[in-house]
């Protein structure tokens, strides 16, 4: 396992955070999270001129030929600037399941437009109790049959050209694309703290076609768990940039905040406090490295995503919480960047599975349970 970067993907790294730090500045972000439509247009269109919707997808597809590894890497960067968009929803979830599931018409279909940033997927997946797990899945779809009901906390339905509905349906669970300006489909928004948009997906009398069905029929949970596992481990990537903004912002606070006469990096207690911020985001950088780094060399990998969600869930959120006590008064202003940062945080850490479930995976591989 080599954690150093290549020279392609050191270079996509510096690449990110330029365009980050000239194009999303934290003013916009705070503009963003107020506005209904929730994530800008022009910045799109600006990151698929430089391929981002399309580096999962083959050159043969209009795409970028890129790597699990060089999406952790640039989620990390949007995470670092707060970069609000449906990137992980469509570029790694969906992009993930045409790719691993869908035919080859569908793929030719559907990926290069999504490449080109011209489309836009989503995943429809949980319901009322909100969990992942396929007993969950209530709405049925059967082949030849009709969608009717909810989906809940679908991200960016608003702005999707498709919707992956995860239903059940012959005799096991089917995955469904569903165009989202099609008859039987309304949208109603739900209010959240963390400036992400969220909807109700509401269903009604919407037809199930044998070419909306991504992989085979039944078979589509099979198809689902290893996308739900790199959408965690994308989740993880934007808390770790998070993180890391968070420590920059308090080592540069406490060399210029004076207290007593002197810095208050001078003091022995805020140089702990930034110590161990430090040792967070770096224990979970390396959590999320190993996980992708596995995943990406295909070898099993499942206990290792959920240690990393479940670890990052909570280190990351201590790291925000960490830093309001190192800022003060002035981390607690909207006017500065750490509450958009924290709720990130937190946003994040729930999406994909929370802290509990994924540690429920890592107590049943070591015999726990």
């Amino acid at each position: 396992m080599d954690f150093r970067l290549t020279e392609a993907q050191e270079l996509l790294v510096h690449t990110a955070r330029d365009f980050f730090q000239q194009y999303c500045p934290t003013t916009l972000v705070q503009q963003l999270a107020l506005d209904q439509h929730g994530f800008p247009d022009a910045l799109w269109h600006q990151i698929s001129a430089l391929g981002w919707p399309g580096l999962l997808i083959p050159s043969a597809l209009e795409g970028s030929d890129g790597s699990l590894l060089d999406i952790i890497l640039l989620i990390e960067e949007m995470g670092r600037a707060c970069f609000p968009s449906p990137y992980i929803q469509s570029a790694v979830v969906v992009t993930s399941l045409l790719l691993t599931a869908g035919s080859r018409v569908q793929q030719e279909r559907f990926l290069p437009a999504m490449a080109r940033g011209e489309r836009i997927g989503t995943l429809a997946l949980t319901e009322e109790s909100a969990d992942i797990a396929p007993e969950a899945i209530a709405m049925r779809g059967d082949i030849g049959g009709r969608l009717n009901g909810s989906k809940l906390f679908v991200k960016d339905a608003h702005v999707a050209d498709y919707l992956l509905v995860v239903v059940r349906g012959n005799g096991g669970v089917n995955l469904v694309l569903v165009e989202r300006d099609q008859p039987g489909v309304t949208l109603l928004p739900l209010e959240v703290m963390s400036g992400e948009k969220l909807f109700e997906v509401v269903l009604h009398d919407v037809p199930v076609r044998e070419d909306m069905l991504l992989g085979p029929a039944g078979k589509g949970w099979e198809c689902l768990v290893p996308v739900l596992q790199r959408g965690a481990l994308a989740r993880c990537a934007e808390m770790v940039g998070c993180a890391q903004r968070i420590l920059d912002i308090c080592v540069s606070y406490a060399k210029v905040r004076e207290q007593s006469g002197r810095p208050i990096g001078a003091f022995q207690a805020i140089q702990h406090h930034c110590a161990d911020v430090l040792r967070h985001v770096e224990g979970s950088r390396y959590i999320l490295y190993k996980a992708a780094w596995r995943m990406h060399a295909g070898l099993e990998c499942a206990t290792d995503v959920a240690m990393a969600k479940a670890h990052m869930s909570e280190a990351c959120l201590w790291v925000a919480r960490k830093g309001h006590q190192i800022l003060g008064a002035i981390g607690y202003c909207e006017e500065h960047p750490l509450h958009l940062l924290h709720k990130r945080i937190q946003a994040a850490g729930l999406d994909f599975g929370d802290a509990g479930s994924h540690l429920e995976t890592v107590a049943q591989a070591i015999g726990l349970v």
